[in-house]
């Protein structure tokens, strides 16, 4: 919902990064590194100023977020992020912020990306094969999966870490039952008016859930929905 710098002022990834750190959004190293290493012109349509501050349409009613919001679900979920850790992007789209997640767990660990629409797992595929994460994905510590992002990916959860880049009416269950004891999930909240909620799960298996900011995401819905438009 914020915009902190207009299109066209940054035309490389290097100086949206510096931007983010000059106005405070990214405040760690490891974050920042990342978002460096990840040049986000190569996941963004061609022709769209891809280092601006602001969601574009990838197609197929689906969006990339904004670099502000990217940054910010990465230095939540850093702690959990760790080398060797698990990780779950729901609605993965262009395969972005999943490729950041990969370079942070790094080998040892898994990032798995889960999108309901054949078309952008292929082209998302095709993304990060160009990008700094094409070596995790050649190994196979990065994949991308088709399948409804709601039911989660269970084939390898528990998850450390769990993104969701759409916004659900309610926080689906699956994605709490997948999510490791001392996992953090991150997951914008709402319809017309949406919160993004940082849900952390505790040893004894409970959840504390808090708001961290007002959002604006397209919604999490079946892929018959969302190619409606719906």
């Amino acid at each position: 919902m914020k915009q902190f710098w207009s299109q066209g002022s940054i035309n490389k990834n290097k100086g949206m990064v510096e931007n983010l750190r000059r106005y405070g959004v990214i405040t760690s190293e490891k974050v920042a590194e990342v978002m460096e290493a990840v040049d986000r012109g190569i996941f963004v349509p061609n022709g769209s100023p891809a280092y601006a501050d602001s969601p574009m349409s990838i197609g197929y009613n689906a969006t990339i977020s904004a670099p502000h919001m990217h940054a910010m679900c990465l230095q939540l979920l850093e702690k959990n992020l760790q080398p060797g850790m698990h990780v779950l992007d729901v609605g993965s789209g262009t395969g972005y912020l999943t490729a950041c997640f990969a370079l942070m767990v790094g080998p040892e660990g898994r990032a798995v990306g889960v999108e309901h629409i054949p078309e952008l797992v292929a082209s998302s595929i095709a993304n990060i094969e160009k990008s700094a994460a094409a070596p995790l994905l050649k190994e196979g510590s990065l994949s991308v999966h088709v399948g409804d992002g709601r039911e989660g990916y269970p084939e390898f959860a528990p998850y450390d870490a769990i993104h969701v880049g759409a916004a659900a009416p309610e926080i689906p269950k699956p994605l709490i039952d997948q999510l490791k004891p001392g996992g953090r999930l991150v997951i914008p909240v709402g319809n017309i008016f949406q919160d993004l909620k940082v849900v952390d799960k505790n040893s004894d298996g409970s959840v504390s859930i808090h708001s961290e900011t007002s959002v604006r995401y397209v919604p999490l819905t079946s892929r018959e929905a969302q190619l409606r438009g719906n």
